[in-house]
């Protein structure tokens, strides 16, 4: 086998190559006609990038009407298992101690669960919380399904890591209101904002808690939503942090107007898709040995640095040179 006829993936990733290589957007909505057109708008962007390039979450937790909880979850389940075969549907379930949660994971992951990418479980406080899920997963018959929590309170915080660490959690999401609700007051309500949450010392703490945690874990960190959702400005450069400086790799979407601006803020420059493409390929013809590349010296780390600049590429819907097109055929 030639050196160009090796994925890089399997070169370069390790034990990194086992860790999820996810959508960087994450849109949630509850109402049956939002849920609807959002199934409607992942296929057209999909038609548009040629893959799929960000998640459905269906949601219960906010979206079902109270009294309504089982119903919603039937729907829900419909909406899923009617869905486009290339589409990626998940589904937010109520918490583990809402009486509504056992019929939200026997209907949803019992009925659908072939058709989900995920179930996403909110505010989980400890490992219990999470194995609690799992068990309701198995006894779904749904054992394939890994677990996005949300963490959303101090105590849930402290314990990231070990949540993180479990092997059923794919994703830890940071939520942002109840975590500032949380604190009795502590926190002003500035720091809800889509500035004043990446200034305010514990949110910013919290969130980097999680990111941590994450990564050390080899999980994907998913970044609390914004809610001026009618103000673009504030929803790429807000995006734009999480990506850049907090280490998030996804966002959640509250609103179709926030999809593209996630997709553009999550994506590298084109320079750097470019330069990370001749370093690849000039990576693979020397069969993965050290080379120079304008005077500089690289090898597997910085080939693997460069690889994921190349995925995360792909994930955002950005055009690839010729060159590394092959790699990305699905």
């Amino acid at each position: 086998m030639t050196a160009s006829s090796v994925h890089p993936a399997q070169v370069l990733l390790g034990a990194q190559g086992g860790v999820a290589r996810l959508p960087v957007c994450d849109h949630y909505s509850g109402v049956e006609a939002r849920m609807r057109k959002s199934l409607q708008l992942q296929a057209e962007l999909a038609a548009e990038f040629g893959h799929c390039v960000f998640d459905v979450t269906l949601d219960c937790e906010d979206g079902a009407p109270v009294g309504q909880e089982r119903e919603h979850a039937a729907l829900v389940a419909a909406l899923a298992r009617g869905a486009a075969p290339q589409a990626r549907v998940a589904a937010r379930v109520h918490t583990v101690d809402h009486p509504a949660f056992a019929n939200d994971m026997a209907t949803i992951a019992g009925e659908a669960g072939d058709r989900l990418c995920h179930i996403m479980v909110p505010k989980v406080e400890s490992v219990d919380d999470v194995l609690r899920a799992e068990k309701a997963l198995l006894d779904a018959g749904a054992a394939h399904l890994p677990l996005h929590v949300l963490i959303e309170s101090p105590a849930a915080v402290h314990r990231a890591f070990e949540i993180a660490a479990h092997p059923r959690v794919q994703s830890l999401s940071f939520g942002l209101m109840d975590f500032v609700s949380a604190h009795g007051g502590a926190i002003p309500a500035s720091a809800m904002g889509s500035v004043g949450q990446f200034t305010h010392p514990l949110v910013v703490r919290a969130k980097l808690e999680i990111a941590a945690a994450c990564h050390a874990h080899g999980k994907v960190p998913s970044h609390c939503v914004v809610t001026e959702f009618n103000d673009t400005a504030a929803m790429q450069a807000a995006a734009t942090r999480a990506a850049s400086e907090f280490g998030y790799t996804r966002m959640w979407s509250i609103h179709p107007g926030q999809i593209r601006p996630i997709l553009a803020a999550f994506a590298p420059a084109q320079d750097e898709i470019d330069q990370a493409a001749r370093i690849v390929t000039a990576a693979a013809a020397a069969d993965w040995a050290p080379i120079s590349a304008g005077g500089v010296l690289h090898d597997r780390a910085s080939y693997r640095y460069f690889w994921q600049v190349l995925e995360r590429a792909h994930q955002t819907g950005r055009t690839l040179p010729e060159t590394v097109r092959p790699w990305f055929i699905d």
